[in-house]
C-alpha cells in the first residue's frame, strides 16, 4: 500500500528557530527545520503532556526543549535526551515538495 502524505502548510512558514504547528489525524504535531531538513514530532512532552511548541529549539543539535520542565528531545529520532522525560516523542516522516510541507499519515 502506498504511503499517504498530507499537506499541512507552506514550507516558508517553518522558520529555523520557530516550530510550525499542525494537526494530523487529530494529533497535534510540530514541524521544525534544522540542519538540512524538516522534522515532525508530536506536540506533547512525554513527561507531563505539555506542548513542545513553545520550547527553545537548538537547530545545530536538532533538538527541542520542553518549556515546562526542560526535558530535551532529539527531533530526528524523538529520543528523550534529558530528564525528567524518559520516553521518546512520536515522530512522523516529513518532506518538502513544491514549497509545501507534507507529512506521512500513519496507518
Amino acid at each position: 500500500m502506498a504511503a499517504r502524505w498530507v499537506d499541512v502548510g507552506g514550507a516558508e512558514a517553518v522558520e529555523a528557530d520557530q516550530p510550525f504547528t499542525a494537526e494530523l489525524g487529530g494529533v497535534p504535531i510540530i514541524v521544525v527545520r534544522c540542519e538540512a531538513g524538516y522534522f515532525a514530532v508530536e506536540d506533547r512532552c512525554t513527561h507531563d503532556g505539555e506542548a513542545l511548541a513553545g520550547g527553545e529549539i537548538d537547530t545545530e543539535g536538532c533538538r527541542i526543549v520542553c518549556p515546562r520542565h526542560g526535558a530535551q528531545f532529539c527531533l530526528r529520532s524523538g529520543q528523550a535526551l534529558t530528564p525528567p522525560a524518559y520516553e521518546p516523542v512520536r515522530t512522523f516522516a516529513v518532506r518538502a515538495e513544491n514549497g509545501r510541507i507534507l507529512i506521512e499519515l500513519p496507518e
